[in-house]
């Protein structure tokens, strides 16, 4: 039998999502396809112009619809440019297909042309709208308030975890603690208590009346709570107090009374693309795919690499002929420097970079260790180094230095996109957990990069090089690779 249901007061609207995001996006998404296939077809005198720009924004917006991208409550939640990719890729199969179909007879490189415009205008869409949403929440708007239900511990893991970042919905507003202690070290409000798992036996000194056995006010417990803080999520995390008939039962309460019921799994820093659910002898088990190590991704990632790489030396051999320039007139010293680095499995390769320094820097730094910022770690980086020349201030502001690593991507040594390549001395000093870093090719540019770089922590750093290695993929390597055009601008962290 079902717990009575406790109705839920309803308080005032908190400011939420701007309606506007679903409207702007199908808009821009829109703009995108059609203005640039109008004008590139007219300019080269390609056959019906207006026809094709109708067809290529319906087709879009029609690819982008079907895959929920203008959902209310997806809009805003990631930056999008992954997404464009693929939808993009979608789009151009769609538009193959319908050309084969109609005998349509533009010229292909027109129109491949006329519609890359359609995936920049989508992403720079979707990146401004998340990060308007990252803004209201920061100042609290455009949140769901969270009732935490289950055991202290892991209560107070749950609440600590979601107030550590910003970049979701969940705000914690309070907890309700089954069995232990009464007490959250998270500085989250305990709202009530739920009986243990085996209370002693009826009739034993201690022992509970029959209506509080586990379960049995559970859900008024929990609806009180919900209704005393105005929640609108209950997020149960299970544990050996709350699992299965009970939490089932307290799922009955809670949803009957209109509240979102979400299980916290325990799985942290895995991409939701590699979990899938699946139901055996009634229990919901989580299949976790493993990390892309083998296979053909990386085998695309590595050609798509150095490709690349080899394009863009020649194509910056002119910029890279100047800075050497620069760097030679500056100081005395040769112009490139190179040292040793820690790269896949292991492995101990030559790094290139653009000269930043005098040319006795490595014999000044033990001088310098009582400087070093970076004491939580094996890392050494001081502000204002003064070792680093005029020049390369400026080399490291907009982190043109690290050009001729173009060199060790095309050689396979490095990646595009990696975490950041360690120094033996740091890898010496590191435990299993660091280790496993160096399952992936260090990168050019890597989460590190677009995070923050020497402004994070070290434990900030390591954990987004261990979330990229376990996952990673090419479509999430071009975010980075977009996202770091900005950060280079921006120069945050960059000395």
């Amino acid at each position: 039998m079902r717990e009575p249901t406790v109705p839920v007061r309803r308080v005032t609207p908190r400011p939420g999502r701007p309606r506007w995001y679903a409207p702007a996006a199908a808009m821009a998404d829109a703009a995108g396809a059609c203005l640039p296939v109008l004008m590139v077809y007219q300019l080269t005198a390609q056959p019906h112009p207006l026809a094709a720009a109708t067809v290529a924004a319906a087709s879009w917006t029609a690819v982008r619809a079907v895959h929920g991208r203008y959902r209310p409550g997806s809009l805003g939640e990631r930056r999008g440019i992954r997404a464009a990719a693929h939808d993009w890729l979608l789009l151009v199969g769609l538009l193959a297909a319908l050309r084969a179909v109609t005998g349509e007879d533009s010229s292909p490189a027109a129109a491949l042309l006329a519609l890359s415009a359609a995936p920049v205008v989508t992403g720079a869409t979707c990146a401004a709208i998340h990060r308007h949403l990252t803004g209201r929440r920061h100042r609290a708007q455009a949140v769901r308030r969270v009732l935490v239900v289950g055991e202290p511990g892991p209560v107070d893991a749950v609440a600590a975890q979601l107030a550590a970042r910003t970049d979701h919905p969940y705000v914690v507003i309070g907890g309700v603690l089954v069995g232990g202690s009464d007490e959250l070290t998270c500085g989250v409000p305990r709202m009530g208590h739920l009986a243990p798992a085996h209370p002693p036996a009826h009739g034993t000194p201690g022992a509970p009346p029959p209506d509080l056995i586990p379960g049995a006010q559970d859900g008024p417990t929990v609806l009180a709570a919900a209704r005393h803080q105005a929640a609108d999520v209950v997020l149960a995390v299970p544990g050996t107090a709350l699992t299965g008939e009970r939490l089932r039962r307290l799922g009955w309460s809670v949803q009957d009374a209109g509240l979102t019921l979400v299980v916290a799994s325990g799985l942290t820093d895995v991409a939701l693309r590699r979990v899938t659910v699946s139901t055996a002898a009634g229990l919901n088990l989580l299949h976790v795919a493993p990390p892309l190590h083998r296979g053909p991704q990386p085998v695309v990632k590595g050609v798509l690499d150095r490709t690349a790489a080899a394009f863009a030396l020649v194509v910056l051999a002119p910029l890279m002929l100047l800075l050497a320039l620069a760097v030679r007139l500056d100081s005395n010293g040769p112009v490139l420097y190179r040292q040793t680095r820690v790269g896949h499995r292991g492995r101990p390769f030559t790094l290139w970079k653009f000269r930043t320094m005098v040319p006795d820097a490595d014999l000044r730094r033990p001088a310098l260790e009582g400087a070093n910022e970076h004491r939580s770690g094996p890392l050494f980086k001081i502000r204002r180094d003064p070792r680093v020349t005029r020049v390369g201030r400026l080399l490291r502001r907009t982190s043109l230095d690290e050009l001729p690593q173009l060199v060790n991507v095309v050689s396979g040594e490095m990646a595009l996109v990696g975490p950041r390549p360690p120094l033996p001395d740091e890898v010496a000093r590191y435990g299993a957990v660091e280790r496993r870093r160096l399952v992936v090719k260090p990168g050019l540019t890597g989460p590190w990069q677009v995070g923050g770089r020497a402004d994070l922590s070290w434990d900030e750093g390591l954990a987004l090089d261990l979330d990229y290695t376990d996952n990673w993929s090419v479509t999430g390597d071009l975010d980075v690779l977009a996202r770091t055009v900005r950060a280079v601008i921006d120069g945050r962290g960059a000395y």
